[in-house]
């Protein structure tokens, strides 16, 4: 179960000599697609340049399952995502379209800053209510089981 997020055709530049994705554009293409959610959430780019408030990664888990060549078409999932006050865990998969095997997941741990400060804050009642009530209305497509960073949410 997941939440599809986006689809994206793998480039030429993203090729390396072995004949298939380098492994930087894994997550390059999870990094694009994150910020699709993130401005549900309204923390993308546009936020942080008008709040001065956004999210940095300090944790990432990536497996790179099957690999993935010039041409071919994937599908970025949601499938998984929670929060506490300060941080955001979420879990994303890549499928290859035309065999349906996973090519790639990443799990990322983020924390949400004050970027006049540089220091982590927490999330604005907004913010909350906006990601709570996502939840809620995907709870049934998250799979959390085998996370690595179950339980680094504080809640």
């Amino acid at each position: 179960m997941s939440v599809h997020i986006s689809d994206q055709t793998i480039k030429k530049e993203w090729i390396d000599y072995n004949n298939h994705m380098n492994m930087a554009y894994y997550v390059l293409i999870f990094d694009d697609v994150w910020e699709i959610i993130l401005n549900k959430f309204k923390m993308g780019g546009n936020s942080a340049k008008s709040t001065n408030m956004s999210t940095m990664v300090v944790e990432t888990h990536t497996t790179y399952n099957s690999e993935v060549k010039l041409g071919d078409e994937v599908e970025i999932n949601l499938t998984f995502f929670d929060h506490d006050k300060k941080r955001l865990h979420y879990k994303m998969e890549m499928i290859e379209k035309s065999s349906k095997k996973l090519s790639a997941t990443l799990e990322m741990l983020s924390l949400y800053i004050d970027l006049k400060k540089r220091k982590v804050a927490e999330f604005e009642k907004e913010k909350i209510d906006i990601m709570d009530n996502f939840i809620t209305t995907n709870k049934n497509k998250f799979e959390s089981k085998n996370l690595v960073f179950a339980g680094k949410l504080k809640k």
